[in-house]
């Protein structure tokens, strides 16, 4: 058996040519331990997945607890599942009327194909639409709406009849025509740099969607769950979606996805064809008890408000001539130098000193912040203090 560090570049495919390859052997709360004895303060969250932060005791019970009852017992929707039943009627019940049937899948970028499928499904339509600068997820349909041609080029074709629009420019809404099936967006664009819409333009795109009968697909996967400082982000700009699309920290640290609709749409998928969607590990009962169990934690342990204070207070500190801005709401901030290579220096000088930072592909020129929403005010201080030595002295 060759060592871990050989195994892992020669023998577990990789997505890039420089990963960051810390040997992790521990995690709890807001910190990762290596293999080497380093503690590393954590301001990506697994990228926005860890909201209750490493194995949060509640979490990890919940887990437990439900490995003693049974693990896999049958695809989705076939059995009635305890786990399932209560987190789908829990998380159904946080969310505006409309958006009370949901579907469990294994990650975020299912949850956009079967939210697609739907919207055809619904409206009898082909045409998809979503906006520049956008990330939807990696699978062939969920690329075809993600409007960044660096990640699309080497799949195509794609799929057919999808056209874009600027993200929060009124400008194109009048595109979104009778011959619409869906309009996807990501209620704040995370990979283009954590772009926020004004709220007159998400109420604009509600209201030309409902006036030709298009489907509002919001991407949630990134900003659901407390992370922008609201339970769900769409909350904060008084419009609702006809599908809401989850991932991420929906399973508590376990992979999950999920999409939501009204009862009467989902309905659909259940003849002409039988099974117009089916998953063999969705809403798999380990993952559904650790999602539950989370759920619980951000609303009783106040998260969600601690989210919205401590993205404050970063974007407070993070006061540089050398940072342009701090983009952002809640703990689901971009940090812009302007300048690809000076985020490189700083994100690794950070890694240095034991703060774990992340860039975004899409936008070079920011890194990011993201950590679980459980941060403190020591932790966020002494994460700003690295930040900034690192910025001053690149």
């Amino acid at each position: 058996m060759p060592d871990l560090k050989t195994a892992f570049a020669h023998n577990l495919a990789q997505t890039s040519p420089f990963p960051i390859a810390l040997d992790i052997v521990r995690a709890e709360g807001c910190h990762l331990f290596a293999r080497d004895g380093k503690r590393y303060l954590d301001l990506v969250a697994g990228l926005a997945v860890n909201n209750t932060g490493h194995r949060h005791p509640k979490v990890i019970a919940a887990i437990k607890e439900q490995l003693d009852h049974y693990l896999h017992v049958i695809p989705y929707g076939e059995f009635i599942q305890e786990p399932q039943v209560r987190y789908a009627a829990r998380l159904t019940g946080l969310l505006p009327r409309g958006l009370d049937s949901v579907y469990f899948v294994n990650s975020g970028t299912e949850a956009n194909e079967a939210a697609l499928k739907l919207a055809k499904r619904v409206t009898g339509r082909t045409r998809l639409m979503a906006c520049h600068k956008s990330y939807h997820g990696s699978t062939h349909g969920s690329l075809s709406i993600t409007g960044n041609e660096e990640k699309k080029y080497r799949n195509r074709p794609l799929l057919p009849d999808v056209q874009f629009i600027t993200f929060n420019s009124a400008d194109e809404l009048g595109r979104i025509d009778e011959q619409c099936a869906a309009v996807v967006v990501e209620t704040i664009q995370g990979d283009a740099g954590v772009r926020i819409p004004d709220a007159p333009w998400m109420q604009a795109l509600r209201k030309r969607c409902s006036e030709v009968g298009a489907m509002l697909i919001f991407d949630e996967v990134q900003t659901g769950f407390g992370r922008t400082g609201s339970l769900f982000a769409f909350e904060q700009f008084g419009v609702v979606p006809d599908i809401l699309v989850l991932g991420k920290a929906l399973g508590g640290g376990m992979p999950m996805g999920a999409f939501v609709s009204a009862g009467e749409r989902m309905a659909l998928f259940t003849h002409d064809p039988v099974l117009g969607h089916i998953t063999t590990f969705g809403g798999h009962p380990v993952n559904c008890a650790a999602g539950m169990a989370a759920l619980e934690v951000l609303l009783e342990e106040g998260m969600v408000e601690n989210a919205r204070r401590m993205g404050m207070l970063f974007q407070e500190l993070l006061d540089h001539p050398s940072i342009l801005e701090v983009r952002g709401t809640g703990l689901m901030l971009a940090v812009d130098l302007g300048d690809a290579e000076k985020v490189q220096r700083v994100v690794q000088g950070c890694l240095g000193r034991g703060v774990l930072g992340f860039w975004f592909l899409s936008c070079p020129t920011a890194f990011r912040i993201a950590p679980p929403l459980c941060i403190t005010e020591v932790q966020v201080r002494e994460a700003c203090a690295a930040i900034l030595q690192e910025v001053g002295q690149s």
